[in-house]
């Protein structure tokens, strides 16, 4: 019964985040609806993490195999992937470097925290 409760509330939040999509005029997928409406029930406290933690866990548990057939798809391509191959190795490396990069500094203004002006105000 708990894993029936629990993958009700994570339907309910993606009709809910469906029906936004539906009603609002942006380009945003409904599955961002869905999650940020989790995010906003999580974070008001409505929604505790125990309420869709187990079925959460078997989701992300089960997220890989929904990769293979993508990964069977850029196979049977792969012929016309040969010509854009170099470009195409290149932008996912400077790409990679550049997020690793702008990660590590964000981490790190995170970690050290505010910091302070001479006279003791917070910056």
């Amino acid at each position: 019964m708990k894993y029936l409760k629990e993958v009700a509330i994570i339907f309910g939040i993606t009709m809910a985040g469906e029906f936004l999509n539906y009603l609002l005029p942006l380009p945003v997928p409904a599955g961002v609806y869905g999650l940020f409406i989790l995010l906003l029930l999580l974070c008001a406290g409505t929604l505790k993490v125990e309420d869709v933690s187990e079925v959460g866990d078997f989701f992300l548990d089960m997220m890989p195999l929904m990769f293979i057939p993508a990964g069977v798809g850029l196979l049977n391509s792969v012929d016309e992937a040969k010509s854009i191959l170099v470009p195409l190795t290149v932008i996912s490396v400077v790409s990679t470097v550049f997020v690793m990069a702008v990660t590590g500094r964000v981490a790190q203004n995170i970690i050290r925290g505010p910091k302070k002006r001479k006279g003791g105000k917070e910056v």
